[in-house]
Parts: structure tokens; C-alpha cells; sequence
């Protein structure tokens, strides 16, 4: 992949911070680079504890979606995605779901901080409740629980009717334990793998060792929509593309990665443009009727202006793209 001058590709790049409806992951607001590439706009957005290392990926990712001209981006029809409930109180459901119309499919935060699995049971049994039983829940634990407490806590929440239970452990050694478990103990829960895909120096050591039976991934942490491909076709399992809490520009960069990717594949974990207060598109990509679209976003330049980061941000991002390029410059 040819990089465009590190100068040319700091002139291109707007430092935004979205604001978010309610706390996610820890934070009420999202930091982004967005970038006006050759061909389409493009996003950076790395979590801020990230390295250098690891952040180069998407850097990577943003350059072949903007600069790449032989990248093929469709510009018809639309996929389904899912809603996205954070780790709120019961009484929260119904405004958190309010913002993903017709969505068919909902992930749930569970395994937050400094709350008990009987704040997850309620949080689930409660979307459960309000969407019936032809809904499919999927739950999200970002690796917070061990093994025993996964078992437990799968337990409890497998009466609520799992499509699958995302990351319930920290390492892949650990994912393959609680399959054992899970299976001795009769408890019927599909596992799927996030982290220990987009995280690890081998993404396909999950497959391999027979780990999951989900493949969750995501564009920028992966590199691109080519490398992405090229993870999701040699693990021959279903595949979930979820977004990192991006801006509609990353969504619509996640969108092109589930166009490209074969079947069968589950609804995409693409919907949480609905969780910004702000955004940088005139039309931002929230669901509706379940579904986004895959036509190009336009970026309003207005909203870059409005949504600028202070100056120490921007300087903290623009020497954070330069190491990241350097880095993809001196090894590829």
C-alpha cells in the first residue's frame, strides 16, 4: 500500500471530539481523526490508551479506505445492524432502545465495573421483556470475567435466550476452557471472539483452536477491509463486523466491510452512530427500520468546526499519526 506524504495526510485530517448520549466504555466523549481522503473520507480513531503499535493498524485502515483507488466501495443497498444497550439501569432501557428503530438484534454490556452479575440479569431479562421473544440478545463482556464467573454468569443469562455471548474471557486459552465447561455443565451458549482476534499477534489462533464459534470483526483495528477479508474467509466462521464506537465515517467504512465479506454472517454490530450526541455527517448513519445503507456519507463542514478539539488535542493527534505512519512506512 502506497502512504500519502505525511504532510499532505495532516493537511486532510480534522481532530473532532463527538460527544455521547450516555457513558460508553467508560467515557461521555469520543475522540476522532477524520480525514478527507483521494477517494472517500476516512477515520482514525484508536482508543487513546492504545500504543503506537497497535494504533498503526488503523492507520493503515483509514489510508486504503481513503487514498486506495482500487478498494471497491458499493454505493447500493443496506445491511442490518444491531442495537447497542451499555451498562445502564433497567429504568434506562427504554430510551437507550428508542434510538436503534427496527433493529431486530441488540448487544448488551455486561461485566462493567463495580456492578454484580444481578445488574446484568435484570439488564437482559429487561430487554427480553420489552422486545419479546423473537429478538436476538447478544451479550458483550470485553473479557471481564473468568472462567468460573463466566460459567455462572452464562448460567443465569442463557435463560434469556443468547444468540451468543461476545469475549466472556481475557485470553483464547481461557475461551477454550469455558467451551469445555459450558458443554460438561449443559449450558447451551455460542461463544464469540473479539478481542482475542483484534488483539492478538495471531487472529487465527481462535479458529484453530477451536475457541469460538463467532468471529467478531473489526475494520480499523484489523487494518483495512482487504486484511479483515483475508482473517474472516481463512477462520471459515459466521463473522460479526462491529464498530469501535466511530463516528458515521467509521460506521460507513464497517459497512463496506460487511458488504465484502461472504456469508453467513450475523447483523452487524454497526448501529452505534444512535450512542453520539453529535456527528460529522449531515445524515448520520443511525438505524432505521434495522438497517443502514451503503451509500457514501457526506461530512459536514460545519460540523468539523463545531466538533473541533482543543489545539492540545489536535497536536496530541497529529504527533500520534506521524509515529503511526512512520511506523507503516518503515515496516509495511
Amino acid at each position: 500500500m502506497q502512504l500519502p506524504e505525511i504532510d499532505d495526510l495532516l493537511a486532510r485530517t480534522h481532530i473532532v471530539t463527538l460527544p455521547l448520549v450516555t457513558r460508553f466504555r467508560g467515557v461521555d466523549a469520543r475522540e476522532a481523526a477524520i480525514i478527507r481522503g483521494t477517494h472517500a473520507w476516512s477515520e482514525f480513531s484508536p482508543f487513546l490508551e492504545y500504543g503506537d503499535t497497535e494504533a498503526a493498524s488503523w492507520l493503515r485502515a483509514a489510508i486504503e479506505f481513503g487514498f486506495d483507488s482500487t478498494l471497491r466501495r458499493r454505493s447500493d443497498g443496506d445491511i442490518w445492524v444491531n442495537a447497542t444497550v451499555p451498562a445502564v439501569a433497567p429504568s434506562a432501557l427504554d430510551s437507550v432502545l428508542a434510538r436503534f428503530d427496527g433493529c431486530r438484534t441488540v448487544k448488551i454490556k455486561v461485566a462493567e465495573r463495580g456492578q454484580s452479575l444481578a445488574d446484568d440479569v435484570a439488564r437482559v431479562e429487561g430487554v427480553r421483556e420489552r422486545l419479546g421473544a423473537d429478538a436476538r440478545l447478544r451479550i458483550d463482556a470485553n473479557g471481564g470475567w473468568t472462567v468460573d464467573q463466566a460459567v455462572d454468569a452464562l448460567r443465569a443469562l442463557s435463560r434469556s435466550d443468547l444468540e451468543y455471548a461476545e469475549q466472556p474471557c481475557c485470553t483464547t486459552a481461557e475461551l477454550v476452557q469455558l467451551r469445555g465447561r459450558l458443554s460438561t455443565e449443559g449450558i447451551e451458549v455460542a461463544i464469540a471472539a473479539d478481542e482475542s482476534i483484534r488483539k492478538a499477534e495471531d487472529p487465527l489462533e481462535v479458529a484453530r483452536l477451536g475457541a469460538a464459534d463467532v468471529v467478531v470483526v473489526k475494520m480499523q483495528p484489523l487494518g483495512g477491509i482487504r486484511r479483515a477479508t483475508d482473517i474472516v474467509r481463512a477462520a471459515g466462521l459466521p463473522a460479526t463486523v462491529s464498530s469501535a464506537l466511530d463516528s458515521s465515517v467509521g460506521i460507513a467504512m464497517g459497512a463496506q466491510l460487511v458488504a465484502a465479506l461472504p456469508a453467513p454472517r450475523h447483523d452487524a454490530g454497526l448501529g452505534t452512530a444512535s450512542l453520539l450526541a453529535d456527528d460529522v455527517v449531515a445524515e448520520p448513519l443511525r438505524p432505521r427500520a434495522g438497517r443502514i445503507p451503503l451509500t457514501p456519507v457526506t461530512v459536514d463542514e460545519g460540523a468539523l468546526e463545531r466538533l473541533a478539539s482543543p489545539a492540545a488535542r489536535q497536536e496530541w493527534w497529529h504527533d500520534r499519526i506521524r509515529r503511526c505512519h512512520a511506523l507503516l512506512a518503515a515496516f509495511g
